[in-house]
């Protein structure tokens, strides 16, 4: 059995893992764009200067050697032929499968804004090329913008910190984190960062965006007519699956690749995981995507069913927050809110059933958060202040892990 992965990202990872637990004699080949396996979740620190190549590879040393596999690496994927089971390379090269998975993550999305797409010194942050390509860049680079105040977007601004760069935030949003906080805890990280030197402009979009004769964008004019000057520019502003190997194939796509429970495309013996899915897109999805498309590969039965909630860690200057499941308000919600000196939690009921939970401070006891969200336990039955449950409150009723309250 040959399995071919596409992707050497945390999914492509921990399939090919799966696959040769499953299958120890079977043919594994990965192939990937990437010249390096990384983290993206590290990519700051390598901008930072905190980290090199090999210090962004979260495999074992002898990865490739362990688990028996053959890895093409700095090769695209350009067409799929489902029909005689081949891949069509970008070089020319055809390989052929019995078993496919498509791990190829996602694209940086440069919006069409003024010229921003054919600027020389505009950047996305998704992969190591592009983090190496900026580290170059802002060597001679003094004001640096950032378009897009999520994760990426502050990544990108604090690794820049590092090197005593003059910082500009653009975001459209009333406040910093908009999809991950609330105004509160959102608050806590723009002091923060302005603490450290940022400028953060809210409320506000690029409008114009000029390349002027040397090809580069010397400055971004926003709607409100204010112009930001900048040497180099960073846009934050989402992820496109990259879905331009499938064009053709037959293989079924909405906003991602779509798949059904146990990974599978709408094609025999192609699977699909990780960003390109359009499912959660956090490394612990991702991961778990993997492991269940490659025993699903081997055909060993199993599901994938933690489409529940979203879960972002995020950690600037040392203030760590969870968030688990949803964050914004809707009509009906009950929000409690629990705030000291050294913590604020945040928590969203409906129906006396956890949506939600923020944590900013201490984040103990997030585990159980997560069980409440994803088995929607019914809370009506709490005596106590809905902060102080643990899971000392539950009994465990069988060895799967299902819990009832306590009475």
């Amino acid at each position: 059995m040959k399995y071919v992965i596409i992707g050497a990202g945390v999914a492509g990872v921990e399939a090919a893992k799966t696959i040769r637990m499953q299958d120890p004699s079977g043919e594994i080949q990965m192939l990937s764009t990437d010249t390096h396996i990384h983290s993206r979740c590290m990519l700051h620190k390598y901008i930072a200067g905190e980290r090199d190549e090999q210090g962004l590879d979260f495999t074992e040393n002898d990865f490739l050697a362990k688990y028996q596999i053959q890895w093409k690496k700095g090769v695209t994927a350009k067409k799929i032929f489902p029909e005689s089971k081949e891949l069509l390379l970008e070089d020319g090269e055809k390989i052929g499968y019995d078993k496919l998975l498509i791990a190829a993550g996602a694209d940086s999305f440069i919006p069409p804004v003024g010229e921003l797409r054919k600027a020389s010194n505009v950047y996305g942050l998704r992969n190591l090329c592009d983090a190496q390509a900026i580290v170059k860049e802002a060597d001679h680079a003094e004001n640096v913008l950032v378009i897009g105040s999520g994760l990426v977007g502050l990544d990108a601004a604090y690794g820049l910190l590092e090197r005593g760069k003059k910082l500009t935030v653009v975001e459209m949003a009333d406040r910093i984190l908009p999809v991950q906080l609330d105004a509160h805890a959102a608050g806590a990280y723009q002091e923060a960062f302005e603490k450290a030197g940022v400028r953060f402009v809210l409320e506000r979009k690029a409008s114009q965006a000029v390349c002027e004769s040397d090809g580069r964008i010397h400055k971004v004019i926003l709607d409100n007519g204010d112009q930001i000057p900048c040497d180099l520019i960073i846009v934050a502003a989402g992820v496109r699956p990259a879905l331009a190997c499938l064009e053709g194939s037959g293989i079924a796509c909405d906003r991602g690749i779509t798949v059904d429970s146990s990974l599978k495309t709408s094609l025999d013996d192609i699977y699909a995981a990780g960003d390109i899915t359009g499912l959660s897109g956090i490394w612990p999805n991702a991961a778990d995507q993997g492991r269940i498309a490659g025993k699903n590969m081997c055909g060993v039965s199993a599901e994938y069913t933690d489409t529940y909630a979203m879960k972002n860690t995020i950690n600037f200057f040392g203030l760590v927050t969870l968030c688990v499941g949803r964050i914004r308000d809707e009509e009906g919600d009950e929000i409690q809110i629990k705030e000291d000196r050294t913590q604020y939690k945040r928590v969203i009921l409906k129906d006396n059933k956890v949506q939600g939970i923020l944590l900013q401070g201490d984040i103990a006891g997030a585990g159980f958060w997560q069980y409440l969200i994803k088995n929607q336990i019914d809370t009506s039955l709490v005596r106590q202040d809905i902060f102080h449950i643990s899971y000392a409150d539950f009994y465990q009723t069988d060895d799967k892990g299902k819990y009832e309250w306590r009475q």
